[in-house]
Protein backbone atom coordinates (compact mmCIF):
# COMPACT_ATOMS: atom_id res chain seq x y z
CA UNK A 1 0.00 0.00 0.00
CA UNK A 2 1.24 3.51 -0.80
CA UNK A 3 -0.30 6.92 -0.26
CA UNK A 4 -0.91 9.64 -2.82
CA UNK A 5 2.32 11.36 -1.81
CA UNK A 6 4.21 8.36 -3.17
CA UNK A 7 2.84 8.80 -6.69
CA UNK A 8 4.83 10.46 -9.47
CA UNK A 9 2.70 13.08 -11.21
CA UNK A 10 4.12 14.60 -14.42
CA UNK A 11 5.19 18.21 -14.92
CA UNK A 12 1.53 19.19 -15.35
CA UNK A 13 0.53 17.51 -12.11
CA UNK A 14 -1.17 14.62 -13.93
CA UNK A 15 -0.96 10.86 -13.84
CA UNK A 16 -2.43 8.49 -16.50
CA UNK A 17 -5.25 6.23 -15.31
CA UNK A 18 -6.17 3.05 -17.20
CA UNK A 19 -9.74 1.97 -16.43
CA UNK A 20 -10.63 -1.73 -16.61
CA UNK A 21 -14.03 -3.47 -16.40
CA UNK A 22 -14.18 -5.73 -13.32
CA UNK A 23 -16.47 -8.26 -15.05
CA UNK A 24 -14.85 -8.67 -18.47
CA UNK A 25 -11.30 -7.49 -17.77
CA UNK A 26 -11.59 -5.28 -20.84
CA UNK A 27 -9.69 -1.99 -20.95
CA UNK A 28 -12.38 0.69 -21.06
CA UNK A 29 -10.49 3.95 -21.36
CA UNK A 30 -7.36 5.95 -20.63
CA UNK A 31 -7.77 9.27 -18.84
CA UNK A 32 -5.75 11.51 -16.53
CA UNK A 33 -6.05 12.42 -12.88
CA UNK A 34 -4.48 15.13 -10.79
CA UNK A 35 -4.15 14.92 -7.03
CA UNK A 36 -7.54 16.53 -6.44
CA UNK A 37 -9.45 14.27 -8.84
CA UNK A 38 -7.75 11.18 -7.39
CA UNK A 39 -8.75 12.18 -3.85
CA UNK A 40 -12.34 12.78 -5.04
CA UNK A 41 -12.34 9.35 -6.70
CA UNK A 42 -11.18 7.70 -3.50
CA UNK A 43 -13.63 9.61 -1.30
CA UNK A 44 -16.67 9.13 -3.57
CA UNK A 45 -15.88 5.62 -4.79
CA UNK A 46 -16.41 6.60 -8.44
CA UNK A 47 -14.02 7.85 -11.09
CA UNK A 48 -13.26 11.52 -11.37
CA UNK A 49 -10.68 12.74 -13.87
CA UNK A 50 -8.98 15.93 -14.97
CA UNK A 51 -10.02 17.07 -18.44
CA UNK A 52 -6.90 18.25 -20.25
CA UNK A 53 -8.95 19.89 -23.02
CA UNK A 54 -11.42 21.73 -20.77
CA UNK A 55 -9.01 22.27 -17.88
CA UNK A 56 -11.46 21.16 -15.22
CA UNK A 57 -12.53 18.22 -13.07
CA UNK A 58 -14.63 15.61 -14.86
CA UNK A 59 -16.75 13.14 -12.92
CA UNK A 60 -17.37 10.21 -15.25
CA UNK A 61 -21.11 9.78 -15.83
CA UNK A 62 -22.06 13.14 -14.33
CA UNK A 63 -24.17 14.01 -17.39
CA UNK A 64 -24.48 10.65 -19.20
CA UNK A 65 -25.26 8.51 -16.15
CA UNK A 66 -22.48 6.08 -17.17
CA UNK A 67 -20.89 6.09 -13.73
CA UNK A 68 -17.85 3.93 -12.97
CA UNK A 69 -17.88 2.50 -9.43
CA UNK A 70 -14.34 1.85 -8.20
CA UNK A 71 -13.38 -1.65 -7.06
CA UNK A 72 -9.65 -1.04 -6.72
CA UNK A 73 -6.90 1.41 -7.63
CA UNK A 74 -3.39 0.09 -8.21
CA UNK A 75 -0.17 1.75 -9.30
CA UNK A 76 2.57 0.36 -11.51
CA UNK A 77 6.10 -0.45 -10.32
CA UNK A 78 7.29 3.12 -10.98
CA UNK A 79 4.28 4.73 -9.28
CA UNK A 80 3.68 6.89 -12.37
CA UNK A 81 0.47 5.36 -13.72
CA UNK A 82 -2.75 3.96 -12.26
CA UNK A 83 -4.86 0.89 -12.99
CA UNK A 84 -8.46 1.39 -11.87
CA UNK A 85 -10.85 -1.56 -11.81
CA UNK A 86 -14.51 -0.56 -11.95
CA UNK A 87 -18.07 -1.76 -12.25
CA UNK A 88 -19.71 0.41 -14.88
CA UNK A 89 -23.29 1.57 -15.28
CA UNK A 90 -22.96 2.00 -19.04
CA UNK A 91 -20.58 2.48 -21.97
CA UNK A 92 -17.21 4.05 -21.24
CA UNK A 93 -16.91 5.81 -24.60
CA UNK A 94 -18.82 8.95 -25.59
CA UNK A 95 -19.59 7.23 -28.92
CA UNK A 96 -21.72 4.65 -27.11
CA UNK A 97 -19.12 1.88 -27.43
CA UNK A 98 -18.40 -0.23 -24.36
CA UNK A 99 -14.71 0.64 -24.59
CA UNK A 100 -12.88 3.59 -26.10
CA UNK A 101 -10.54 1.06 -27.74
CA UNK A 102 -12.61 -0.25 -30.64
CA UNK A 103 -10.63 0.88 -33.71
CA UNK A 104 -8.36 -1.92 -34.92
CA UNK A 105 -4.88 -0.97 -36.11
CA UNK A 106 -3.36 -4.47 -36.26
CA UNK A 107 -5.10 -7.78 -35.59
CA UNK A 108 -3.88 -11.39 -35.54
CA UNK A 109 -7.09 -13.40 -35.85
CA UNK A 110 -5.31 -16.67 -35.05
CA UNK A 111 -4.27 -15.28 -31.68
CA UNK A 112 -7.68 -13.75 -30.99
CA UNK A 113 -9.47 -17.05 -31.60
CA UNK A 114 -7.92 -18.45 -28.43
CA UNK A 115 -9.40 -15.71 -26.26
CA UNK A 116 -12.99 -15.76 -27.53
CA UNK A 117 -15.48 -14.59 -24.89
CA UNK A 118 -19.18 -13.82 -24.67
CA UNK A 119 -18.22 -10.14 -24.88
CA UNK A 120 -16.47 -10.92 -28.17
CA UNK A 121 -19.61 -12.61 -29.47
CA UNK A 122 -21.73 -9.63 -28.43
CA UNK A 123 -19.41 -7.20 -30.22
CA UNK A 124 -19.61 -9.30 -33.41
CA UNK A 125 -23.41 -9.43 -33.22
CA UNK A 126 -23.67 -5.72 -32.51
CA UNK A 127 -21.43 -4.96 -35.47
CA UNK A 128 -23.65 -7.12 -37.68
CA UNK A 129 -26.67 -5.15 -36.52
CA UNK A 130 -25.01 -1.86 -37.45
CA UNK A 131 -23.28 -3.11 -40.62
CA UNK A 132 -25.66 -5.56 -42.29
CA UNK A 133 -23.75 -8.20 -44.26
CA UNK A 134 -25.76 -9.85 -47.08
CA UNK A 135 -26.14 -13.59 -46.58
CA UNK A 136 -25.38 -13.45 -42.85
CA UNK A 137 -27.78 -15.35 -40.58
CA UNK A 138 -27.39 -12.65 -37.92
CA UNK A 139 -28.31 -9.99 -40.47
CA UNK A 140 -31.33 -12.12 -41.42
CA UNK A 141 -32.52 -12.17 -37.80
CA UNK A 142 -32.21 -8.40 -37.42
CA UNK A 143 -34.05 -7.83 -40.70
CA UNK A 144 -36.90 -10.13 -39.66
CA UNK A 145 -37.19 -8.32 -36.33
CA UNK A 146 -37.87 -9.14 -32.71
CA UNK A 147 -40.71 -11.62 -33.32
CA UNK A 148 -38.38 -13.88 -35.29
CA UNK A 149 -35.64 -13.52 -32.68
CA UNK A 150 -38.05 -14.42 -29.87
CA UNK A 151 -39.34 -17.41 -31.84
CA UNK A 152 -35.79 -18.73 -32.18
CA UNK A 153 -35.13 -18.26 -28.47
CA UNK A 154 -38.25 -20.30 -27.71
CA UNK A 155 -37.16 -23.04 -30.11
CA UNK A 156 -33.64 -23.21 -28.69
CA UNK A 157 -34.86 -23.40 -25.08
CA UNK A 158 -37.08 -26.35 -26.04
CA UNK A 159 -34.15 -28.08 -27.73
CA UNK A 160 -32.06 -27.63 -24.57
CA UNK A 161 -34.76 -29.41 -22.58
CA UNK A 162 -34.97 -32.29 -25.08
CA UNK A 163 -31.18 -32.78 -25.25
CA UNK A 164 -30.66 -32.61 -21.48
CA UNK A 165 -33.63 -34.90 -20.80
CA UNK A 166 -32.00 -37.45 -23.10
CA UNK A 167 -28.78 -37.16 -21.08
CA UNK A 168 -26.81 -36.09 -24.15
CA UNK A 169 -24.13 -33.74 -22.79
CA UNK A 170 -22.60 -32.86 -26.17
CA UNK A 171 -25.97 -32.02 -27.73
CA UNK A 172 -26.97 -30.04 -24.64
CA UNK A 173 -23.79 -27.95 -24.91
CA UNK A 174 -24.55 -27.37 -28.60
CA UNK A 175 -28.11 -26.23 -27.88
CA UNK A 176 -27.04 -24.00 -24.96
CA UNK A 177 -24.55 -22.33 -27.31
CA UNK A 178 -27.37 -21.73 -29.81
CA UNK A 179 -29.55 -20.30 -27.04
CA UNK A 180 -26.82 -17.94 -25.79
CA UNK A 181 -26.18 -16.72 -29.34
CA UNK A 182 -29.87 -15.94 -29.94
CA UNK A 183 -30.18 -14.34 -26.48
CA UNK A 184 -27.31 -12.02 -27.37
CA UNK A 185 -29.00 -11.16 -30.67
CA UNK A 186 -32.04 -10.14 -28.59
CA UNK A 187 -29.80 -8.12 -26.28
CA UNK A 188 -28.27 -6.26 -29.23
CA UNK A 189 -31.73 -5.66 -30.69
CA UNK A 190 -32.88 -4.14 -27.38
CA UNK A 191 -29.59 -2.31 -26.66
CA UNK A 192 -28.94 -4.43 -23.57
CA UNK A 193 -25.24 -4.88 -22.84
CA UNK A 194 -23.57 -7.90 -21.19
CA UNK A 195 -22.43 -5.53 -18.45
CA UNK A 196 -26.03 -4.70 -17.57
CA UNK A 197 -26.88 -8.39 -17.25
CA UNK A 198 -23.78 -9.01 -15.11
CA UNK A 199 -24.72 -6.03 -12.94
CA UNK A 200 -28.21 -7.49 -12.41
CA UNK A 201 -26.74 -10.86 -11.44
CA UNK A 202 -24.24 -9.19 -9.10
CA UNK A 203 -27.02 -7.21 -7.40
CA UNK A 204 -28.91 -10.44 -6.74
CA UNK A 205 -25.82 -12.04 -5.25
CA UNK A 206 -25.16 -9.05 -2.98
CA UNK A 207 -28.81 -8.93 -1.96
CA UNK A 208 -28.77 -12.65 -1.11
CA UNK A 209 -25.66 -12.28 1.02
CA UNK A 210 -27.12 -9.28 2.86
CA UNK A 211 -30.41 -11.09 3.53
CA UNK A 212 -28.54 -14.09 4.94
CA UNK A 213 -26.66 -11.83 7.30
Amino acid sequence: MIDINGLKFDEFGLIPAIVVDAESGKVLMLAYMNEESLKISIDEGRTCFWSRSQKKLWRKGETSGNVQHIISIKTDCDNDSLLITVRKNGPACHTGEESCFFNTLVSDETEQSGSFTLDTLYEIIKDRRENRKPGSYTTYLFEKGIDKILKKIGEESTEIIIASKAGDKGETIYEIADFIYHAQVLMAEMDITPGEVIQELASRHVGKVESEE
